[in-house]
């Protein structure tokens, strides 16, 4: 039966209830817009069912409330109406503020593109001072985050109890080469870990199953009828899709009896696409720097206090990504970072690289410095940097009479480097995109800036535990 749905009719958006079965191993978490009809959305965490104590039923309480508030992008994007409503608990100033960031930066380029001013427009109903622990619970003590860094309970706000949890990481993968070179630093640490993932992808599948570690596949079911609103002219398009699945598994770490959740999002991710008339826009916000400080800080200040959230290649550009991932071979033929193969309602697993998106053309340039040519070609099935009708996407690259893609990639300056690295090399320099570029376009830049090994500098914040870090910053830098 079609239900009926006029976006522009929509008054408000609820929050209606949420709860997770330890039985089931099911998150149900409950939305309506106006008094319409409930939108129903689960997330399953395999293995159930589960048996946790008090510490941990407390805060898996408090994990499936912020990932009640912070999935619910998904549907408030349908009409994104003036008024929000939490029916079902109460929420302090922090955590309103929070959404409130996590909603607008979050649906930047989802506005920008609908033609939308989401400024001023959200706010979520903050009704209590602050979500204190349960009663009869102590604070837990200050829990340093990293070296130098600033802590986890600075401020007025009380740290949430710890919830008892042992040394172990659920590791996210995207099937790409930013967490394969997450997963094995890890490995070469000593630190335990699951790699986990959230869908039903065969590709990110094989290549879990390639690391020869634990596997974790949780699954999320969107409410059916956001699909027949959205045949019906409601608002669509990209959301942060990273702070769901942050959310997630920070509620599955609680139920698996694990003290960190770690994601591979490096320091090119909190850098946008400056457009013209509307300023920065960026694609990646919640992979960027500004949502990990944030959300981590959340969680250990109103969930867990021994929930660490971090990611692992915070401190390094896109580049010195591409130069760890180039020193591992066995994941070639199973890797793939190409967005066109992973969609909600289906992959296309046929090729693993459709060697036209953004993200194919920015993988192709991010390796060729730091791998052999044949072995890069192989990889891909064609050489893209010798192909002319790619040029418009490189000009997007490098913010070339275009601005970035709003796609998961690097910085324009790692695209020049690269590009300018290339035209120096005999086995490079005489391909199309990369002739071109030295003919044309560097003669346009100043020189600065163009050498790749300013950009492999390890620096920056982060939030990396410190003996962990101790460990892998020589790795990192070498």
């Amino acid at each position: 039966m079609s239900l009926a749905f006029d976006r522009d009719a929509i008054r408000s958006f609820r929050f209606v209830d949420c709860g997770f079965d330890a039985g089931s191993g099911i998150a149900r978490l409950v939305y309506a817009f106006d008094e319409g009809p409930e939108l129903v959305e689960t997330v399953t965490i395999p293995g159930a069912p589960f048996v946790l104590d008090d510490a941990r039923v407390a805060a898996v309480q408090r994990a499936t409330r912020l990932l009640h508030l912070i999935a619910g992008v998904s549907y408030y994007k349908a009409a994104v109406p003036e008024i929000i409503r939490v029916d079902g608990y109460a929420i302090d100033g922090g955590t309103a503020a929070l959404l409130e960031d996590i909603y607008l930066h979050g649906l930047g380029e989802f506005a920008y593109r609908n033609g939308l001013d989401l400024r001023g427009r959200i706010r979520f109903p903050a009704t209590v001072a602050s979500l204190l622990p349960p009663a009869g619970e102590e604070p837990a003590p200050e829990v340093p985050l990293v070296g130098g860094a600033r802590r986890a309970d600075e401020g007025s706000t009380p740290a949430a109890p710890a919830a008892g949890l042992r040394e172990h990481a659920l590791v996210a993968i995207g099937g790409g080469k930013d967490s394969l070179v997450s997963i094995e630093a890890l490995r070469d640490a000593g630190v335990a870990q699951t790699v986990s993932w959230i869908g039903g992808s065969q590709l990110i599948r094989a290549c879990a199953e390639r690391t020869g570690l634990p596997t974790l596949n949780i699954q999320r079911q969107l409410a059916p009828q956001l699909f027949e609103y959205n045949r019906q002219g409601a608002y669509n398009g990209h959301i942060p899709v990273t702070a769901i699945n942050s959310a997630i598994l920070a509620l599955a770490a609680l139920v698996l009896d694990a003290d960190q959740v770690v994601f591979s999002n490096e320091r090119s991710a909190s850098y946008g696409s400056l457009i013209e008339g509307s300023g920065e826009v960026n694609h990646q916000w919640s992979k960027g720097w500004a949502f990990e400080q944030a959300f981590g800080d959340h969680l250990q200040r109103f969930v867990a206090a021994d929930l660490r959230y971090y990611s692992l290649l915070r401190p390094l550009s896109e580049l010195a990504v591409a130069r760890q991932f180039a020193r591992i071979d066995r994941y070639d033929a199973h890797f793939s970072s190409c967005n066109r193969n992973f969609h909600l309602l289906g992959e296309r697993p046929v090729n693993r690289w459709c060697g036209v998106c953004p993200k194919c053309h920015f993988v192709f340039l991010a390796l060729a410095p730091f791998m052999p040519k044949p072995r890069l070609v192989a990889i891909f099935g064609r050489n893209l940097l010798d192909d002319a009708s790619q040029v418009p996407g490189y000009d997007a690259l490098i913010e070339y009479r275009d601005h970035k893609p709003f796609e998961c990639v690097g910085e324009a300056r790692e695209s020049r480097a690269a590009l300018a690295a290339l035209a120096a090399r005999p086995e490079w320099r005489e391909d199309a995109i990369v002739q071109r570029f030295a003919r044309e376009i560097a003669p346009q830049l100043d020189g600065t800036g163009l050498d790749v090994a300013q950009l492999l500098d390890v620096d920056g914040e982060h939030r990396i535990p410190a003996t962990l870090w101790e460990q892998l910053r020589a790795r990192f830098a070498a």
